[in-house]
């Protein structure tokens, strides 16, 4: 318990005065008669981060079992359990170490239950490496929040972790509901999407609201990356440039469809509108590149039979506008045959792209790069 370490002597109090000495000193106790170590105690005053210790502690719950327990109890086979736990992006502790928390356990008997609805072990794994990448970037996000909001507000390293446990500790219940939630319409819009899919191609009745209109996705290039380099407040305010470019740009027969991370969705009846915002979305972009860094914007558009249901639109338009964008260069417009054929060929010059084989759509489709008509004669020019 606290009373057996001596803190001033182990040097957990060095350079401490006053109410900051104290602060620390009623944390120390704190942590320790919560069973944390005097080697974790030290860890985290050299890390700068015994304040957070406290919610670490939380988050990861009290050590019982061992991976082969945990494996035994679940009935997950344990080179299994560390398959998984590897495709997550967590380290695999020793077979024999007590680091394993009930939340440990619940967690392998979820994955027992996949695994006996059938899914396959390899297809779980690379589900598992999907959901660690958004996790870790949600986590990455989350901890900003948690900075700002709770930890920047000064005070002793106890007032500080108290602020933390009581606001994070709020905020914990409502990530999982949250979670759910955003996974459940999100797979609707994916179920949606690959039903219109086939009602496009003719393999079930076409909905009776469906429409002709113009799609165009724009998608700001190596966002990946810039997430890599960026804290997630920079990374925000990028995002936030693209959103409110791409309202911007969203006037009279051009809708702003719905913004997906670091792309943009719109649509139109009328080629020629959607056509131009695109050009003045590149150009607005393009603009700020030099004096704030942002990433150059490319898009793709396409044509045809869509079909709306809540306010979003599906069809195979929608799904060749999108993979067409993932092909084009960066602050360059490419689009389908039957856009051009759609568009004004006076106000827009097109120029013939090589036929493109495009993931998840049937066949190869032809492409063109489109400008403004003075702008393609002044480069041909050059």
């Amino acid at each position: 318990m606290s009373k057996s370490i001596d803190f001033e002597a182990a040097g957990l109090l060095e350079g401490l005065e006053g109410e900051e000495r104290e602060g620390r000193l009623t944390l120390l106790k704190r942590l320790t008669d919560d069973g944390c170590s005097l080697e974790e105690l030290r860890t985290a005053v050299a890390d700068g981060r015994l304040a957070l210790l406290p919610l670490e502690r939380m988050l990861s719950g009290r050590p019982r079992y061992t991976p082969l327990e945990v494996a035994d109890r679940s009935g997950v086979p344990i080179d299994e359990l560390e398959r998984q736990w590897r495709s997550i992006g967590v380290a695999v502790p020793a077979r024999d170490e007590v680091v394993l928390s009930a939340e440990d356990l619940d967690a392998a008997d979820r994955i027992r239950s996949i695994l006996d609805a059938g899914v396959d072990p390899g297809q779980l794994a690379e589900l598992s490496r999907t959901i660690a990448v958004a996790m870790s970037q949600f986590a990455a996000a989350s901890r900003q929040v948690v900075g700002q909001t709770f930890v920047g507000d000064g005070g002793t390293e106890r007032e500080v972790s108290d602020r933390v446990q009581e606001g994070v500790g709020g905020l914990i219940p409502t990530v999982g509901p949250t979670l759910d939630y955003v996974y459940r319409l999100h797979l609707r819009e994916q179920l949606r999407h690959a039903a219109f899919d086939d009602a496009a191609d003719g393999t079930v009745g076409a909905p009776p609201d469906a429409g002709k209109l113009a799609i165009a996705f724009a998608d700001l290039v190596g966002f990946t990356k810039l997430g890599e380099q960026l804290p997630p407040e920079e990374l925000g305010q990028v995002t936030g440039r693209l959103e409110e470019l791409a309202r911007e740009v969203s006037h009279g027969p051009v809708r702003l469809v719905k913004l997906i991370g670091d792309a943009a969705m719109f649509a139109s009846p009328d080629t020629d509108a959607l056509l131009e915002s695109m050009q003045v979305l590149l150009e607005r972009m393009a603009e700020g590149d030099e004096e704030d860094e942002l990433p150059l914007i490319r898009a793709g558009l396409a044509y045809g039979p869509v079909f709306t249901r809540g306010g979003d639109y599906y069809g195979r338009a929608v799904n060749l506008a999108s993979r067409i964008t993932e092909t084009a260069r960066p602050g360059s417009v490419l689009v389908t045959t039957d856009v051009k054929d759609h568009a004004d060929q006076e106000a827009f010059s097109f120029s013939r792209a090589r036929r493109k084989h495009l993931k998840g759509i049937s066949g190869s489709v032809e492409l063109f790069r489109c400008r403004r008509t003075g702008e393609a004669e002044s480069a041909e020019r050059e």
